[in-house]
């Protein structure tokens, strides 16, 4: 791809943010990604995998609204990379019906579930909080296409990955992506359980 084969609205949304040529991660990622492959893709910070992250999400949802359940599920390190990654969605999904969701640990989670239970398409969060939804039958994994880890380092923090793996483990037809600076020993879990037979990208070696 680049930015020629994408979704119309996203060629719109990109126009209208004026970025005119791919960065080095959308490059080499967003056509490997649509295949619908499980990946890791390692680069620097500014190589533009936040982008690409969004541009993967959107464009494997159709841009559109459907049904009332998650059908993208991203895991971030704590609230404030939650709300974050929110705001960068924002520009992206402006003009569409799509519903974009944060689930973090410092709110009552009844209140989340009410809201899930309303309708989101695109689900962020942290892992505690994701796995205590999960187990209480407040996220429903049932249509889920993709499963993401953002600036995946963090999972080495207490444990984190188990509450990601238990989410995995119920998930079929699901694509998985890992979002890194770099490779982590503690990704060597996440290759025998989810992302066996997975491809790297790496662009960090290059930089």
């Amino acid at each position: 791809m680049p930015f020629d084969r994408l979704h119309p609205h996203l060629q719109e949304a990109l126009q209208r943010l004026k970025f005119d040529t791919p960065m080095a991660v959308q490059e080499l990622a967003l056509n490997p990604v649509k295949s619908g492959k499980h990946h890791f893709i390692f680069a620097d910070k500014g190589q533009g995998k936040t982008t690409t992250l969004i541009l993967s999400v959107l464009q494997k949802l159709d841009c559109e609204a459907k049904e009332m359940v998650p059908r993208a599920l991203i895991f971030v390190r704590n609230k404030e990379a939650s709300l974050a990654l929110a705001e960068e969605f924002k520009p992206f999904t402006r003009f569409s019906d799509l519903r974009v969701f944060t689930a973090y640990d410092q709110h009552k989670i009844r209140n989340q579930k009410d809201e899930i239970y309303e309708g989101v398409d695109i689900l962020i969060g942290t892992p505690k909080r994701l796995n205590e939804l999960f187990h209480q039958n407040g996220l429903n994994t049932s249509l889920l296409k993709m499963l993401i880890i953002e600036d995946a380092e963090f999972i080495s923090e207490r444990n984190q990955h188990l509450d990601i793996i238990r989410i995995t483990e119920s998930l079929s037809n699901c694509q998985f992506l890992v979002f890194a600076k770099g490779y982590h020993p503690r990704f060597e879990k996440l290759e025998e359980t989810f992302m066996r037979r997975s491809n790297t990208l790496d662009l960090a070696k290059k930089s």
